[in-house]
């Protein structure tokens, strides 16, 4: 879901290339900030965590992405598809959803080994404060975006 998130922001925050690449880049590095500081990790823990954290973002991110492939071909051709067919991707959906659980549980136990158990569950709450953050600056700069044309249109 924060991948999502993440790839939606980018692409308000940035736009083209080389500008897209420094808004996930950015996004990111809020994200290592806002969680670092969150579990209050120590130089020790920050070390064994970060490269556990990539590999299940990393991990994540990929279920995320043929998932999007995935609806996105759907989206185009519903009304197209047998109900054969329309059952398949509702299937997979299942699917995704027990493959995210899966990797979830994974690193869950990966996590455990290399923080306190405090410091997992507080990496969960981070995880999803952060979320609300990114979407709450996400829809401050819509609306400042769209301010300025509103009061242009009401002249």
């Amino acid at each position: 879901m924060l991948i999502t998130l993440m790839a939606g922001c980018t692409a308000v925050f940035a736009q083209g290339g080389d500008r897209h690449k420094q808004g996930k880049d950015e996004i990111e590095a809020m994200k290592i900030g806002f969680l670092t500081k969150r579990l209050e990790l120590t130089p020790d823990e920050a070390k064994v965590f970060w490269p556990v954290y990539e590999s299940f973002q990393s991990e994540r991110g990929k279920l995320h992405r043929e998932r999007k492939d995935r609806r996105k071909q759907m989206r185009s051709s519903m009304n197209e598809l047998s109900d054969a067919e329309v059952e398949k991707e509702v299937d997979a959906e299942i699917a995704f959803r027990q493959s995210e659980l899966d990797v979830m549980t994974k690193y869950h136990v990966q996590f455990k080994q290399v923080l306190p158990v405090k410091k997992v569950a507080r990496l969960y709450r981070a995880e999803e404060e952060f979320k609300r953050e990114l979407l709450q600056r996400l829809q401050r700069k819509q609306q400042d975006n769209r301010s300025p044309r509103m009061r242009r249109g009401s002249r």
